[in-house]
Parts: structure tokens; C-alpha cells; sequence
């Protein structure tokens, strides 16, 4: 082996050791500096509590004839439904015997 082989070959070797050294050391300082950053925004969150971030805003979209008749047929259908829930049928079925029994009445006095 010659000075001129064993120059380079020093050379290369002395230059990917030192290559893969700088850039195994800055991804090292990377990673530091973001840990570090992580750590004071955690510390500054425990001294000085981020302000809440306000509640999203609706997004209100014009609605069209179909939507809107929809909307309609579903308030009547929730209302018959609610009324027919709420109503008293003990007092309707008495309502109704009532009825039933003055118009059995009426027949009985006009014979």
C-alpha cells in the first residue's frame, strides 16, 4: 500500500467517522431542544393556564322548500303524537260513556 492509498483511506475513514459523529450530534440537539420546549410549555401551562378557547360557532346553511316542508310535516307528527300521549283517556272513555248512555236515554223516552 502506497502513501497516496493509505493517505486517502485515512482521509475517507477520518471523514465518515466524522460525518456520521456531526450528524448523529445534531439530531441529539434536535431532539433536546424539543424536549426542552415541551418542558416550558408544560411549566408555563402550570404557572399561567392557557385562556379557554371558545365554543365552536354554528354554522347556519339556507335551508330549501323540501327542508323547511320536512320540518313542517315533522312538528305536525311530534304534536299529534304529543296530544295523543297527554291526553287523559280515562276521562275521555267516561266522556264517552256518558254519551252513549243520555243518547240510549233519549231513544228509550221517545218509545
Amino acid at each position: 500500500m502506497g502513501f497516496t492509498t493509505g493517505f486517502l483511506g485515512g482521509v475517507t475513514l477520518t471523514s465518515a467517522i466524522l460525518y456520521l459523529t456531526v450528524g448523529l450530534h445534531t439530531q441529539n440537539r434536535l431532539q433536546q431542544a424539543a424536549l426542552l420546549r415541551q418542558q416550558r410549555q408544560v411549566l408555563t401551562s402550570v404557572i399561567e393556564p392557557p385562556p379557554p378557547t371558545p365554543e365552536p360557532v354554528a354554522r347556519e346553511a339556507p335551508v330549501g322548500l323540501a327542508e323547511m316542508a320536512k320540518d313542517r310535516w315533522n312538528r305536525a307528527v311530534e304534536n299529534s303524537l304529543r296530544s295523543f300521549y297527554e291526553k287523559d283517556w280515562r276521562r275521555a272513555r267516561e266522556e264517552a260513556e256518558d254519551r252513549v248512555g243520555a243518547f240510549v236515554e233519549r231513544i228509550r223516552e221517545s218509545k
